[in-house]
């Protein structure tokens, strides 16, 4: 297919018009995009009109199907077993990467994990294995089928083979306003992870202040479409939705998330942090054939805890992976940021809300995230809240504590901390944390009821 198999600005405009293009249309813009061939102020012209006019389903597989084949798309067959991954939507304080891999790997699923890196108020999953000294991400993928196939997991990040027609669609869109926009960012995800090698996928779709999709029912919206594009290319694929209003557990930063990591891996586990790793950790160990329902799997994820084994899978990987597992057994040895300051209380009462988007931006100030793509980050900033929604607090009671080596953020951190925090006289009434299940037969109810082993 050449650069006159079609007339582009037709393409465009019918896409603006409302229209809908076949598949061989969207496999030739994407290729012509790929190879230089077709503009950034045409592609950008294209993404807009998606972005106010949407994409059907087939359009959104086609889209997917293009971008994954604009690479190299791993064939994993050498592996044994069924190869499962996790993708979150991203959100505050979500370590669970760090928790679950392990958990399936020691249960004998192969996760192959290509992972991304954080960006505004969400903390990338690369950023945080990198707080590890010495932790390597960067293996090519000869290395990477032999990292799988020796321990039953590895973390790599996005190579240039891998997808590299999402690469640059992603960073346009970032320039352009078009991030928002579902069916653009169910390809990107899907592509990514098809080109893994995997054989099933689960995902956590979350939604709330923490999340970049704050409606729960567009949340379901792009589950559906996740589940629809993985379902189409014969992934067995299955979605949560998943509450992010508030941050999950009490640490947030690179290296403090680790840490948090390592403590739930030794069973010390904050409530919230413990319900979705298990519900994904048990998913993926249901979906890769080591158990016959979800339940059952749960139950094996908690099993490889208790004994151990988890935690051992993450020492070994963080040693395979030239990390210094010292710091995975003496986590307190790590280095501290020079300034701690308390953000405390300013009256009595109880926590009835925290919007975990501006707990996001200030963990963001103080050092533990970036503005751009190529701002460094430093692993000891961050946050560790001692109070959440529903706790009681005190006048002066310490509700979080800053860390930071940048002195002048600390005051821009406090207020943003002030915004999240609402006191009221009475504690809110719990929600749930996990919603939906999305599958090849639709959006459904959670039903706590069918895995006993969750709340056990």
């Amino acid at each position: 297919m050449n650069s006159s198999s079609y007339n582009i600005v037709s393409l465009i405009r019918r896409k603006r018009d409302g229209g809908n293009l076949t598949k061989d249309e969207i496999q030739f813009l994407i290729d012509s995009y790929t190879r230089d061939e077709l503009p950034d102020y045409q592609m950008s012209a294209f993404l807009m009109a998606v972005f106010l006019r949407g994409m059907n389903d087939e359009e959104a597989s086609a889209i997917a199907y293009a971008m994954l084949h604009s690479g190299k798309v791993m064939d994993l067959s050498e592996v044994p077993g069924i190869k499962v991954d996790k993708h979150s939507t991203g959100g505050v304080g979500d370590k669970l990467s760090l928790i679950l891999a392990p958990i399936v790997a020691a249960a004998g699923v192969p996760v192959p994990m290509i992972s991304g890196r954080g960006l505004g108020h969400t903390g990338g999953t690369l950023d945080k294995l990198e707080s590890i000294p010495g932790f390597d991400v960067n293996l090519d993928l000869v290395r990477y089928v032999e990292v799988i196939k020796k321990h039953n997991v590895v973390f790599i990040g996005q190579t240039e083979d891998i997808a590299p027609a999402d690469k640059r669609l992603y960073a346009l869109r970032d320039v352009t306003a078009t991030v928002e926009c579902i069916p653009l960012i169910a390809s990107s995800i899907m592509s990514k992870k098809l080109a893994e090698g995997i054989d099933a996928l689960v995902l956590d779709v979350k939604y709330g202040s923490g999340a970049f999709i704050k409606d729960i029912e567009e949340a379901g919206v792009l589950a559906r479409r996740l589940v629809d594009i993985g379902t189409e290319f014969k992934k067995n694929t299955v979605a949560y939705l998943t509450n992010m209003d508030q941050p999950l557990g009490y640490k947030i930063g690179n290296w403090f998330e680790v840490e948090e990591s390592i403590e739930c891996l030794r069973g010390e586990w904050p409530d919230d942090v413990r319900e979705i790793t298990l519900l994904l950790s048990g998913a993926m160990i249901w979906l890769g054939g080591k158990a016959a329902t979800l339940n059952e799997g749960i139950e094996l994820a908690i099993r490889h805890v208790e004994d151990g084994s988890a935690l051992r899978k993450l020492r070994e990987i963080v040693e395979e992976q030239g990390g210094d597992t010292g710091m995975i057994d003496n986590p307190e040895n790590y280095p501290k940021a020079a300034h701690q300051a308390a953000f405390t209380a300013d009256a009595d009462g109880f926590v009835t809300g925290i919007d975990a988007y501006s707990v996001g931006m200030a963990s963001l100030e103080l050092g533990a995230g970036r503005r751009e793509k190529k701002q460094p980050i430093d692993p000891t900033a961050g946050i560790i809240l001692h109070k959440k929604l529903g706790d009681e607090v005190k006048k002066g009671e310490t509700i979080a504590v800053l860390h930071t080596n940048k002195a002048d953020m600390l005051s821009v951190a406090r207020n943003l901390m002030q915004n999240a925090y609402k006191l009221g006289s009475a504690a809110p009434k719990p929600g749930v944390l996990i919603s939906r299940t999305v599958d090849a037969k639709g959006i459904h109810p959670f039903d706590y009821n069918e895995v006993p082993a969750l709340k056990t």
